[in-house]
């Protein structure tokens, strides 16, 4: 039985192929959630995060203010490390015990595991399959500014602060690329998703 991790960039439409797969019956981990979890009181990376950071990224009810953690980590790259190194085992530990209930309880279905930094987390190993969604930088860009605001150089410098898509590439079974419409990206998903279950057998 299959396990898909499903990775790309910023603006590579990642989370659109996620909820394409998810509307085509895929079961669905995602990642980045799974890691919020591993921080938030009683979770596993809780007590750890908050002696590496301090009190003041609290929020008045004992929880991780993100909106306060965000800024000390993205501002320097020693932090981001120091908080990854935390908190990516925790998420990598946390997805394996969720796989493992998913099929205990019957699941036979290919499972995505959605993670943006699937590679840079030296995640493969979870994984039967690496698809990798990649659109072009001007498309990227194009995409960010419509949907977050963000202008392009603001882009361009969450891009160079990535793994690139060369790199990613190296560890993808499969490649979805996503230039077009959405009906287009449809087509493409419904295709991939029917080979992972002919696969699946």
């Amino acid at each position: 039985m299959l396990t898909i991790g499903l990775t790309g960039g910023i603006g590579s439409g990642k989370s659109t192929v996620s909820k394409m797969l998810a509307e085509l019956g895929a079961p669905i981990l995602d990642a980045d959630k799974i890691a919020h979890t591993t921080y938030a009181p009683g979770g596993s990376a809780y007590k750890e995060v908050i002696a590496a950071f301090g009190d003041k990224i609290l929020a008045p009810d004992g929880s991780v203010d993100r909106a306060k953690l965000g800024p000390l980590v993205f501002a320097d790259p020693e932090q981001l490390k120091r908080l990854t190194s935390i908190v990516w085992p925790r998420t990598f530990d946390r997805i394996r015990e969720l796989l493992a209930e998913l099929r205990k309880k019957g699941e036979t279905r290919p499972i995505v595991v959605e993670a943006a930094i699937l590679i840079e987390a030296n995640w493969q190993s979870m994984c039967d399959e690496i698809w990798l969604v990649r659109a072009s930088k001007a498309r990227v860009i194009e995409r960010i500014e419509r949907d977050r605001g963000m202008k392009p150089e603001q882009t361009e410098a969450r891009i160079r602060a990535q793994l690139s898509d060369d790199d990613r590439v190296k560890h993808a079974n499969l490649v979805i690329e996503n230039e077009d419409s959405l009906n287009e990206l449809r087509e493409v998903v419904t295709s991939v998703w029917r080979g992972a279950l002919d696969r699946n057998r």
